[in-house]
């Protein structure tokens, strides 16, 4: 008896001994040796954020940390592109269409104590408007969009903020759920001045803990949040948003258990994920689009043909295909079809390197011409494998004679230089934050937006009667009519051709089986709002 009880203690230290050093089956353990606890959710990403300060946002790996720390007065359904209220329960336009009043959410604080109120609010948008405001934000690339038309700001009471437009501006309420938009404490901005985005301190559900640039950011729950459901079973005390440039490699730490989310995934990984025991998939069709921009100012892309030519030498088709398998379509315009007022009626540029050889002929370019094609080096959400897309365009080019040497880049280098319009042609993405066509439109393709250092127009592409139609869609309320001035600003766009639109992207995600409740928006956006841990 004794030998068999000895027998069965020793398979009962085995059974314990396997069951506490496999956790794939379960939810997989963070990495102690940091001192974190268990219920850490960690989420494993391609690149780190450029700032944490909202007013300063302008690229997605920013946004979808700036997301779960601030929060915004309006802001969209979690599957939709139906606006909701946020930090403002009610809001109301009047007869003229240029005076908006909100009432604010009562009894929220930000994260470092002090009161959400009015006067916030007002604190918040006059630094992306003010220039004589002491925290005023020259470098907002975002100001230029939502901004653009408002006239005053004022505080009525502790909880009304009255906007006045100098024009009618029919995104404006949907402008006011970008990221560029939320809300952050006046107190910690006068604190920290130009370094307050290593001290951000907004009213999400997620407070800031620390940034260690270029390897983690983590957060850690805001148990003071407006939201009571934050108190329920399963909320993670943290969350940490890891840098792991290399796909393979975040493939192998989602697949191993060392990280619990995994950002960035390559096409090609999808069915492998699938194939996990403990691997599940998110898909957002939505507000996500890849293209290759062409310098208008510079030679010889100032001429309409040559771009004609580059068109046709892309063979869309296959390239999408083989990048993106079955998460993306070939896109012809630049805007996703699930937006309204997108044109049908356009027919793509076909793919013909005859057609193209003679086009450029025709521009006195039959022996070709060198130039410079700008490529990011890590993944975006639009993007898994940008230098694979680099090389088959170059490939595509080098059938017509156009020889484009690579330049790659850092993405913080990358997009100072395609802002400053550096670049001959660049290889580029747009994920839209409200979900109006005039985020696409306007921001990409009009003549307003092409000042150097600040440009969202990277094509630096500029049409009078273009900028008259983008502008009367702006200050009409009536859809229909601005739909049918998006229709006739995509026909112009096709025409001229200052992009070659490549594909609309579906944004995919991949989440351990006993993570709950994460959201990732068809603007791209992922939200840890209700997640929960099994």
């Amino acid at each position: 008896r004794g030998l068999v009880h000895r027998m069965n203690l020793k398979k009962i230290i085995y059974f314990l001994f396997f069951v506490f050093l496999n956790p794939v089956q379960g939810l997989p353990a963070s990495e102690n040796k940091a001192g974190y606890k268990e219920n850490t959710v960690v989420i494993g990403r391609a690149a780190d954020s450029m700032t944490l300060d909202p007013a300063k946002y302008h690229d997605a790996e920013s946004g979808k940390v700036i997301r779960n720390i601030f929060e915004c007065l309006v802001r969209f359904k979690a599957h939709e592109l139906e606006i909701e209220p946020g930090l403002a329960v009610l809001w109301n336009v009047l007869w003229d269409g240029k005076t908006w009043i909100f009432n604010l959410r009562k009894n929220v604080r930000f994260h470092d104590g002090s009161v959400f109120d009015a006067h916030a609010v007002v604190y918040n948008f006059k630094r992306q408007t003010d220039i004589n405001h002491p925290m005023y934000r020259k470098d907002s690339t975002y100001a230029q969009l939502v901004f653009k038309y408002v006239k005053t700001i004022k505080a009525v009471d502790d909880i009304t903020v009255l906007i006045e437009l100098t024009e009618p501006y029919a995104p404006f309420l949907a402008s006011l759920t970008m990221p560029a938009t939320e809300i952050a404490s006046p107190s910690s901005l006068k604190k920290w001045g130009d370094d307050f985005d290593k001290h951000p301190s907004g009213t999400g559900p997620f407070v800031f803990n620390r940034w260690e640039p270029d390897k983690r950011i983590v957060l850690d729950r805001n148990k003071n949040h407006w939201d009571k459901n934050q108190d329920e079973k399963g909320v993670p005390d943290r969350i940490e948003f890891r840098v792991i440039p290399g796909p393979a490699q975040r493939f192998d730490d989602f697949r191993n258990g060392r990280i619990h989310v995994l950002d960035g995934i390559k096409p090609l990984d999808v069915k492998k994920i699938q194939q996990l025991p403990h691997g599940r998939l998110l898909f957002s069709s939505g507000l996500s689009m890849s293209y290759l921009a062409m310098n208008t100012e510079k030679k010889p892309f100032d001429r309409v043909k040559v771009r004609h030519a580059v068109n046709h030498a892309i063979n869309k088709k296959k390239l999408v295909k083989y990048l993106y398998q079955e998460l993306a379509t070939p896109a012809k315009n630049p805007i996703p079809p699930v937006i309204w007022g997108y044109n049908s009626d356009i027919v793509d540029y076909e793919y013909d390197p005859s057609k193209a050889l003679a086009l450029l002929a025709e521009e006195g370019f039959d022996q070709g011409f060198d130039t410079t094609l700008f490529v990011m080096k890590s993944a975006r959400p639009y993007l898994a494998q940008p230098a694979e897309m680099a090389r088959i365009i170059r490939g595509n080019l080098e059938k017509v004679g156009i020889r484009a040497s690579v330049k790659r880049y850092d993405w913080k280098t990358y997009l100072q230089k395609i802002k400053s319009g550096e670049h001959d042609m660049a290889i580029l993405g747009w994920i839209g934050d409200s979900g109006d066509p005039d985020n696409f439109l306007y921001s990409l393709f009009d003549q307003d937006n092409t000042k150097k250092g600040t440009a969202t127009n990277r094509t630096f592409y500029k049409n009078d009667v273009l900028h008259h139609l983008l502008v009367n869609a702006q200050q009409t309320l009536n859809r229909t009519t601005r739909a049918k001035y998006y229709k006739q600003a995509q026909k112009i766009i096709h025409e001229e051709a200052p992009w070659v639109p490549i594909a609309h992207t579906r944004h995919v995600l991949a989440h351990h089986r006993d993570i709950s409740g994460v959201i990732i928006q068809p603007s791209g956006s992922i939200l840890f709002h209700d997640v929960r841990m099994r």
